[in-house]
C-alpha cells in the first residue's frame, strides 16, 4: 500500500493522548443511582451512521447494539449474534440472532432488522462500501436468521458488522434503518443497555438515559466492546461545560463524576487530586489531521492540497495542542504508528517557501480559506489557529470562524461553496482503531460524493483499497 498518494488526501497527522477523569464513585460500581459525565462535546447529531462524530459514537454505545464487536485483543466477536457459519471460501454466510433481544418498544428484534440496518450502514461507511461492491445477497431466512452471500472475495465480513468506533454498525428497527442513508433518523429506538429520554434532552447543556430493564446482557466476561453489557446504575446525565475551568472545578467538588477530554494543562493538576483518577482511554494515541475540501477551489486542486502538506509542521501542532511531549509525538503515517501499516511515505519536512509556489500555482484566486473553528474543543482550535497563520504565511486570506464542535460535525457535510455556508478546512482527531488500515482509514476514501467529509476523488486510490480488502 506504500504507492497511495498520502499527500493528496490527508495533510498532517500527530499522536496524542486522550485522557478521561473519574472520580471515586465510578470505580465503587454501586447499583443504582445517577453518573453525571462530561462529555467532549455536545451531542446535537443522533444518527451514529449518518456522522463519523465520536459524542454520536458514543451516544450510539448507549441505546443502540451490534451483531459482533471487538474484544480487548481487536477480535471480532459475536454480540447480538448466537451462532454463525461461513463457507470454506468465506463467501456464504448464516448468522443467527440470540434470545431475548428487544427494541425499547417491546418489540421483538429480527432478521429483517438487521438486514435493513446492515445495508444503510454499508451505504454511508467507508468498509461497509467496500463490502457492498462485493456483496451478492443480503436476506432474512426466517425471524432469527439471515444470509450474507458474497459475489467476490471480501476478508473483512465481521471486521465489518463488528466495526464499532467511528460509524459503528449499530441495529435499528427496520422502520428505522429504511431512512434514506443521506437523511438523519428521527426515531431513536435502540435494543441497547441504556434507552434515550428524548424529552429531558437540552441541547447546549444535558442529555439523559435510563437504564434498560429489558436488557439481557451475554455470559461472557466483558472484554473492549465484547462480552457481557453490565448496568450498575440507573441513570445518566451527560452534562456539556463548555468551560474547561468550570467541568474541572465540578469534577473537584463531586458535581459530576466523570470528564472525559480534559485539555492536558489540566492533567498535571488533576493527578495531584486523591480523590481523582487519571488515565489514558485509547494508549496507542488519537491521529490530529487536517482536512480539506477537495469539492471547491482551492483545494479542489491537486497542487494547493500538496501546499497545505509542505506548509504543515506537526510539531507546531502538538505543541499548540498539547505543549508536553509525555503526552503526545509526531506521526508521519497515514496509518496509525507502531501499526502493521505505518509508513512515512510522502511525508516531507515542512518547506514554506515550496508550499507558497504550489499555492501559487494552483491558481488560487486571493478568496478568504474558510476555516471552521470548534472553540469548545482545544483538541480541535487549537489546530485550527496553526493553520491560519500558517495559510497567511504562504500568501492566503484567511476566514476563521468560530463555532461550538457539534455545530462543526453538522457545517462539515455541507457541500456548498464556502462562501454560501460550505467550508474549505477542518481539523480534527481520530483513534488508532479508526485508521488501523486501509479498509477502515476514512480519510484515504476516495470515492468522491461517497466519501468522507472533503469528498476527494481517486480511481487510482479505490482500486488499492477493492485490491487490498479482496486479498
Amino acid at each position: 500500500m506504500t504507492s497511495m498518494p498520502r499527500r493528496t488526501f490527508l495533510t498532517g497527522t500527530a499522536a496524542a493522548m486522550a485522557a478521561t477523569v473519574v472520580a471515586p464513585y465510578v470505580h465503587a460500581q454501586k447499583k443504582g443511582g445517577t453518573l453525571k459525565f462530561v462529555p467532549h462535546a455536545d451531542l446535537k447529531i443522533l444518527d451514529p451512521v449518518w456522522t463519523t462524530a465520536y459524542i454520536t459514537r458514543n451516544h450510539g454505545y448507549m441505546i443502540y447494539d451490534m451483531l459482533f464487536a471487538p474484544d480487548a485483543s481487536i477480535h471480532m466477536q459475536p454480540q447480538m449474534v448466537d451462532k454463525f457459519t461461513a463457507s470454506p471460501d468465506k463467501r456464504k454466510w448464516s448468522f443467527t440472532l440470540r434470545d431475548g433481544l428487544k427494541w425499547h418498544d417491546g418489540q421483538p428484534v429480527t432478521a429483517e432488522d438487521c438486514v435493513s440496518s446492515i445495508k444503510r450502514f454499508a451505504a454511508r461507511d467507508a468498509v461497509g462500501q467496500l463490502m457492498a461492491k462485493s456483496l451478492g445477497k443480503l436476506a432474512p431466512v426466517d425471524k432469527k436468521t439471515f444470509i450474507l452471500e458474497l459475489e467476490t472475495p471480501f476478508g473483512l465480513v465481521l471486521e465489518c458488522l463488528g466495526k464499532g468506533s467511528a460509524s459503528p454498525c449499530v441495529m435499528m428497527p427496520a422502520r428505522v434503518a429504511s431512512t434514506d442513508p443521506n437523511e438523519q433518523i428521527k426515531d431513536y429506538t435502540g435494543s441497547g443497555p441504556f434507552k434515550f429520554v428524548k424529552d429531558e434532552w437540552q441541547p447546549g447543556n444535558k442529555v439523559v438515559y435510563v437504564a434498560n430493564k429489558d436488557y439481557v446482557p451475554r455470559k461472557e466476561t466483558p472484554s473492549g466492546g465484547a462480552g457481557a453489557k453490565l448496568v450498575y446504575v440507573d441513570r445518566v446525565e451527560w452534562r456539556y461545560i463548555p468551560d474547561q475551568a468550570t467541568a474541572a472545578a465540578a469534577l473537584e467538588a463531586g458535581e459530576v463524576d466523570f470528564w472525559e477530554n480534559p485539555p492536558v494543562d489540566f492533567v498535571p493538576r488533576l493527578e495531584k487530586n486523591a480523590g481523582l483518577t487519571v488515565f489514558a482511554t485509547d494508549p496507542k494515541g488519537n491521529l490530529g489531521t487536517i482536512r480539506p475540501n477537495s469539492l471547491h477551489p482551492p483545494f479542489n486542486n491537486k497542487k494547493a492540497r500538496q501546499a497545505l502538506l509542505y506548509m504543515t509542521s506537526q510539531q507546531d501542532y502538538l505543541q499548540a495542542v498539547i505543549g508536553n511531549p509525555k503526552y503526545g509525538k509526531p506521526c508521519p503515517s497515514i496509518f496509525i504508528c507502531g501499526g502493521p501499516f505505518e509508513t512515512a511515505a510522502g511525508a516531507p519536512k515542512q518547506d514554506l517557501e515550496k508550499a507558497k509556489q504550489l499555492l501559487k500555482e494552483s491558481g488560487y484566486d486571493g478568496k478568504p480559506i474558510v476555516i471552521l473553528d470548534p472553540t469548545d474543543s482545544p483538541f480541535a482550535h487549537a489546530p485550527a489557529l496553526v493553520t491560519a497563520e500558517n495559510l497567511k504565511k504562504i500568501g492566503a486570506n484567511v476566514d476563521i470562524q468560530a463555532m461550538d464542535w457539534s455545530t462543526m460535525v453538522a457545517r462539515r457535510a455541507k457541500k456548498e461553496p464556502p462562501a454560501q455556508g460550505g467550508w474549505n478546512v477542518f481539523h480534527t482527531w481520530t483513534t488508532a482503531f479508526d485508521i488501523v488500515n486501509p479498509a477502515v482509514n476514512a480519510f484515504i476514501n476516495s470515492s468522491g460524493e461517497k466519501a468522507w467529509f472533503g469528498w476527494p476523488t481517486s480511481e487510482a486510490m479505490e482500486k488499492l483499497r477493492t485490491e487490498w480488502v479482496r486479498e
